[in-house]
Formats: structure tokens, sequence, C-alpha cells
């Protein structure tokens, strides 16, 4: 079901998530924590398209 990328491209979220929300609570940081909030979506669209790639090439 879920391939070796699949849980790289979930580390990279989260990963970007708790950046964020360390920048965010603990430095008190409202600029980078919401540039590095905005990686979340776009780390999704990368893995999506990556995927469909891989399941379009396959067929």
């Amino acid at each position: 079901m879920f391939k070796k990328s699949d849980y790289f491209i979930l580390l990279a979220v989260m990963l970007s998530f708790f950046v964020s929300a360390y920048l965010w609570f603990i430095v008190k940081d409202a600029e980078q924590a919401i540039f590095t909030a905005i990686w979340i979506p776009s780390i999704f669209c990368f893995g999506i398209y990556f995927k469909l790639c891989a399941l379009m090439g396959r067929k």
C-alpha cells in the first residue's frame, strides 16, 4: 500500500509542521513560522504529482 517514497513525503510534511509550530510557539517568530507552514501543501502537491506520474507510467 505505502511505498518508501510515501513515507519520506509524510516525514517531510511532519518535519515542516513541527518546525513551523516550534517557530510560532517557542521562538515567537510569526513570519518564519508562516513561511515554513506554506511548505506543507507544496510538499503534498509534489508527492501527489510524483505518485500520479508513477501510476500513469506503469500502465
